[in-house]
């Protein structure tokens, strides 16, 4: 078939009227459009590139100046529980979904310090593993 064969190729049909169906209702141009529109082919996908993206830090070790400093606290505040004192406890919290975690602050009322468990427990039920702990203050 040469070019010019192309060009003329649909003239015998060009002028006839558009078929319009006596069964079937004309197709709103709401639907046709989402007919095109565009899907997600791999569901769940962007959840994964999101959560890859999301940064935590990684856990910063204490030395041994830092830890006897950190035992000294914990011991005033096991003595002097009865006291009720309002600590701020800055605490590392490991991620789950993947290595690192992040540093928090729980400023509150102690209500005990559970050496079984190694926790501390607060007034509002907040509870923070010993372990966790970067710093105490009052």
């Amino acid at each position: 078939m040469k070019k010019s064969d192309d060009i003329h190729r649909y003239d015998d049909i060009i002028a006839l009227p558009h078929p319009i169906s006596k069964k079937h209702p004309r197709m709103s141009i709401e639907n046709r459009a989402a007919q095109f529109s565009p899907f997600a082919a791999l569901t769940g996908y962007d959840a994964i590139v999101e959560e890859s993206a999301r940064l935590t830090e990684s856990r910063s070790e204490l030395d041994e100046q830092q830890k006897c400093a950190l035992d000294e606290k914990l011991r005033f505040l096991r003595d002097n529980i009865s006291e009720k004192h309002k600590v701020s406890i800055v605490y590392f919290q490991p991620d789950l979904l993947k290595f690192g975690g992040e540093y928090l602050r729980h400023s509150g009322e102690l209500k005990r310090i559970d050496p079984i468990e190694g926790s501390l427990l607060f007034v509002d039920g907040k509870k923070i593993p010993i372990e966790d702990i970067y710093e105490i203050d009052w």
